[in-house]
């Protein structure tokens, strides 16, 4: 790809944060993933760190390293044609230029868009310090601008994931967290949730914070149509698909154990040729 290729998909992802309409970032954790959604319809795909890492055998929480999230990206980019963003998790260093270098080398890998988050993993400090956070993502975006390509910068706050339950407070730090993290050259607000977020509080967050606002899916969100009602820019799907992906497989075990059957398996298998064919034009 070249790099006018990848400034018009870069364009073309920033694009899908600005519209009425609705859409869904479905998150891929390996090729084969991202294929799958690529060839169901997705505008963009983008990595989960959580996912990437069950997959190399890590915990997440930026147990990987950036050589192997940059490697699995990199082989995302290479193998579909959609716009690809990754999940670079806190950015995988403790310096301002540590961070900028790692977009820096998921830029050079063909991304368009990352997702930074707040999230100290420190329980004693659960969210970075929002001076630093802001630094980092100015720095980004400053040399996103120097390479001449707008990396889409989806700037998450841990807020509701760390909160000690005080509905009120974790709602006036996300709004707080969002507007100087859009100031400080965001494209895109992440405030993900563990399910504290219903339809009324999710409508409120977009009244309030002055960017595209960017929901995970999960099992008590709103429809889609109803969170596009309320003005949501964007939906993320998180490790849930690959977690129950990783379901599935567990239950094609329990048959196989218990009734040593393989209904499961092979009712509704691709075949190995649709496979076969997704990558056979991209093989040396």
């Amino acid at each position: 790809m070249t790099r006018d290729e990848q400034r018009r998909k870069a364009e073309a992802f920033l694009a899908l944060h600005n519209k009425p309409a609705i859409f869904v970032l479905a998150n891929a954790w390996d090729v084969s993933s991202a294929k799958i959604f690529e060839i169901e319809g997705f505008k963009a795909i983008g990595t989960t760190s959580a996912g990437i890492a069950a997959t190399l055998g890590y915990p997440d929480g930026q147990r990987m390293s950036l050589d192997e999230t940059t490697e699995v990206v990199r082989r995302i980019v290479e193998h579909i044609d959609l716009p690809v963003s990754a999940d670079i998790e806190a950015g995988y260093a403790d310096s301002i230029e540590g961070i900028v270098e790692s977009a820096l080398r998921i830029l050079n890998v063909g991304a368009v868009g990352i997702n930074l988050e707040d999230g100290t993993g420190d329980p004693s400090q659960p969210l970075c310090d929002v001076t630093f956070q802001v630094e980092k993502i100015r720095a980004i975006r400053e040399m996103a601008v120097s390479e001449n390509i707008h990396l889409v910068v989806n700037a998450r706050t841990d807020v509701y994931l760390v909160s000690d339950g005080d509905s009120k407070t974790s709602f006036r730090d996300a709004v707080e967290r969002g507007n100087v993290y859009r100031e400080a050259g965001a494209d895109c607000i992440f405030v993900p949730d563990v399910g504290d977020l219903d339809k009324k509080t999710i409508a409120r967050l977009v009244n309030e914070i002055d960017a595209p606002v960017n929901i995970i899916a999960g099992t008590h969100t709103p429809p889609l149509a109803e969170l596009e009602e309320i003005g949501v820019s964007r939906v993320s799907l998180g490790p849930r698909p690959m977690r129950a992906a990783l379901a599935f497989i567990r239950k094609i075990a329990q048959e196989l154990r218990n009734s040593g059957t393989y209904a499961l398996m092979t009712a509704d298998a691709l075949s190995y040729a649709e496979v076969n064919d997704w990558f056979e034009k991209d093989a040396p």
